[in-house]
């Protein structure tokens, strides 16, 4: 009877206690509720604020995602508060937390000022096509950790600002013009001239191609199988690809109808001193 009333003391502390906490939970809950409803409305009022104006497009991007953060870690604060944790005894917690985690996530928080660089020196902005980390693709968005890339394969590749700030980065959009440089080889009995005027004359009659620089051919290289010819002009970069694929179809086209030769690697075996028996 001794252990059944032991027990029931436990319990009745149980319920006691449960009945003094409710109230607060229940608080606790419709602040959370409350707060999460706030917290879209106000990112939906940023998101319609930043579309009435005619601010940078990463930078929209990652106050976007600062403010989300902060509000929602403001809303677990006021939640915490609710539930009876006294706010000397939270700034205590978060401050030991934060150390803790800020040497647990120093590649977070790398990110984090690896994002802040890349909005202060703007090396790409959102819609250009870059080159970093063995990964090309158009940046979509600028977030406060990473940016995204979409690749030619419409994959979506996810960089961590920390790198793309520390390491090298090749802007392909930062110029209006690019300049292309298309090799081809061609064979040691075939007439240099003519495939020079060839290719120049495709540059010529292609819109695409600007003619201001000029395009120029070069002999870059007199190689073991091949004389190789370097075709050098420039392009928007609008249409900079399409200038390069129909410049190597079509140079392939002229140099047939023309009788030029591409070579390509092959050996010749000499058998001396044998016989061969059908």
């Amino acid at each position: 009877m001794e252990e059944f009333a032991n027990y029931q003391e436990h319990i009745d502390k149980a319920i006691d206690w449960a009945w003094n906490i409710l109230p607060d939970l229940i608080m606790a809950l419709i602040i959370l509720v409350i707060g999460l409803w706030i917290v879209r409305f106000i990112n939906k009022m940023v998101r319609k604020f930043f579309e009435k104006k005619d601010y940078d497009l990463a930078l929209e991007s990652f106050l976007q995602s600062f403010i989300n953060i902060a509000l929602k870690v403001l809303l677990f604060v006021l939640v915490i508060t609710q539930l009876g944790v006294k706010s000397s005894s939270l700034i205590a917690i978060i401050g030991a937390a934060g150390l803790a985690i800020g040497l647990a996530l120093q590649g977070s928080l790398s990110n984090f000022a690896g994002g802040v660089l890349i909005l202060l020196f703007k090396p790409f902005k959102i819609g250009d096509f870059i080159s970093a980390q063995n990964v090309d693709g158009t940046v979509k968005e600028i977030t406060i950790f990473y940016t995204k890339l979409s690749t030619f394969g419409n994959q979506l590749a996810i960089i961590p600002n920390g790198q793309l700030s520390n390491n090298n980065v090749v802007n392909y959009s930062a110029m209006p013009t690019r300049r292309d440089n298309i090799k081809v080889g061609i064979g040691y009995s075939s007439n240099i001239k003519v495939a020079k005027d060839i290719m120049l004359d495709i540059c010529a009659k292609n819109d695409n191609v600007l003619k201001d620089p000029k395009p120029e051919v070069y002999v870059d290289d007199l190689g073991d199988s091949s004389v190789n010819l370097s075709l050098r002009f420039w392009a928007e970069n609008s249409v900079f690809w399409a200038a390069h694929f129909f410049i190597l179809e079509e140079t392939k086209r002229r140099f047939d109808e023309a009788g030029i030769e591409i070579p390509f690697p092959q050996r010749d075996l000499n058998l001396k001193g044998q016989t061969l028996k059908a």
